[in-house]
């Protein structure tokens, strides 16, 4: 009878143990893992190679342009990023192609700043206030930020509000990529192939107010629009969205002098830089040596693949660096110190870097004049729990003992959720690591390209000549 006791109490114990140490050993394993599948093709950067001092030098380099071609990882990224993304601009290679695209993306983003502000903050007092709190609400960050990106986008390139239909099909998109992304889900290509018909129907017919790319058929017009704005930035600013509330949340001092000072746009902007850099948005840049590249002490050959880790370049350089300090960038500048939130100028910036730190702020503006925000949660970079927080309206009042439950609740609940989510990660991130191996959508594309195609004459005509 004590022998079964025992082993009951044990057994008990053993469970209650679970979120303590299983999941920091499913990540060990995943990783172990992901190693083994993918090989070491890539050059981590900063590494034993190449040194946080030519991190910039490396990645500036004209010869770091390369983008897919070459590079088995391009299979992984270009499976989750699917469909279309052979014309995505992110993986689009030097030339016209690439040039055009990215010079409508331009055009599409680029707005007089009043008309930026005037825009965002009314799609976000339009989605904020469908939320439903009268005193106090549980809610994901990432989920709550997502419809008013879908929105703030579909209205850059359709010049029109964002009708139901179609906010849902751009969120149920985004939300698939970056589940897959996050590998706490697989991808569901009917799911995304719904948006894809959608914006296709509307090209044909005639809706979209801006010259799209020529040399893309209508198709491949869709899959631009989809993968440039209803996929990458709908994902990466409701991911920057996050992390900014999140953080707010978990540092009340922060908060308070926010609201306390809501004309003090200087404190708001060092609490987004700080937010950039200790939760960059991009996690491994990859790129593909074009030509040799020449540093100080040696010359890395073309075909190299370079990983480019923004998480470590921005932790070099600062005191306390993995601390949440805004109040750093009252002595520093961006220019000098290891900070390129939105990649470096001479190597395929992101587009939105102008417009995504004035969106985040008047985002953020609209959301704490609303709510005061509250969370206990683990905050990662990745952020695979979506960023549970506490939203509480502002004026109504919650009592101290009624915020400590919540608060308390929301702590027990995200750690039992790391057992699930990081063994769900491990299977699903194995699966889709497989799967897009197997697949290999960058190697076939290229490989297809390079395969002479008969003409009306006989004579081969390489693909990469073909006219859409």
């Amino acid at each position: 009878m004590l022998i079964a006791l025992g082993i009951v109490v044990l057994v008990i114990a053993g469970l209650a143990s679970l979120p303590y140490w299983l999941p920091q050993r499913v990540v060990r394993l995943r990783t172990r893992v992901f190693a083994a599948v993918n090989g070491d093709e890539g050059i981590s950067v900063p590494g034993p190679q190449i040194g946080m001092d030519d991190f910039l030098l490396a990645y500036a380099d004209p010869a770091a342009g390369g983008r897919s071609r070459g590079a088995a990882l391009s299979d992984l990224f270009w499976y989750w990023l699917a469909p279309g993304p052979h014309v995505h601009q992110e993986h689009l290679e030097a030339g016209p192609r690439y040039d055009e695209a990215a010079k409508t993306t331009r055009r599409i983003l680029i707005k007089p700043k009043a008309e930026s502000e005037e825009l965002t903050a009314r799609v976000a007092e339009r989605v904020l206030d469908e939320i439903d709190a009268p005193v106090a609400t549980l809610v994901r960050l990432r989920d709550a930020m997502m419809p008013i990106w879908a929105e703030l986008y579909y209205e850059l390139v359709f010049a029109e509000p964002c009708p139901p239909e179609a906010r849902e099909l751009i969120v149920g998109n985004a939300d698939d990529v970056v589940t897959a992304l996050k590998c706490t889900g697989l991808r569901h290509m009917r799911r995304r192939g719904k948006l894809t018909d959608y914006l296709h129907r509307r090209i044909v017919a005639g809706d979209v107010p801006h010259e799209l790319p020529s040399t893309l058929s209508t198709m491949e017009q869709a899959y631009y629009l989809q993968g440039t704005f209803f996929n990458t930035a709908v994902v990466q600013m409701s991911e920057g969205m996050a992390h900014l509330l999140l953080a707010i949340a978990e540092h009340p001092d922060v908060q308070a002098r926010l609201v306390a000072d809501p004309d003090d746009s200087a404190y708001l902007e060092a609490v987004i830089d700080e937010s950039l850099r200790t939760y960059p948005l991009f996690g491994i840049a990859h790129r593909i040596l074009t030509a040799d590249v020449h540093l100080p002490d040696q010359t890395v050959p073309a075909g190299s693949v370079l990983c480019f880790s923004y998480a470590e370049f921005h932790q070099q350089g600062y005191p306390h660096p993995t601390e949440f300090r805004p109040d750093r960038w009252a002595d520093i500048a961006a220019k000098d110190v290891n900070f390129i939130p939105f990649g470096v100028t001479a190597n395929r910036p992101c587009p939105a870097r102008g417009l995504a730190p004035l969106t985040m702020r008047v985002v953020a503006r609209a959301v704490l004049d609303r709510f005061e925000l509250a969370s206990s949660v683990a905050h990662t970079r990745s952020l695979p729990n979506r960023g549970p927080a506490l939203f509480i309206r502002r004026r109504a009042g919650l009592g101290a003992r009624a915020r400590r439950s919540a608060l308390a609740f929301l702590r027990a609940r995200d750690r039992w959720e790391d057992v699930y989510r990081g063994i769900a990660q491990l299977i699903f991130g194995s699966y889709m690591v497989w799967d897009a191996r197997r697949k290999a959508l960058c190697r076939n594309y290229f490989a297809s390209l390079d395969t002479p195609l008969p003409t009306a004459t006989g004579c081969p005509v390489p693909h990469g000549m073909r006219t859409t």
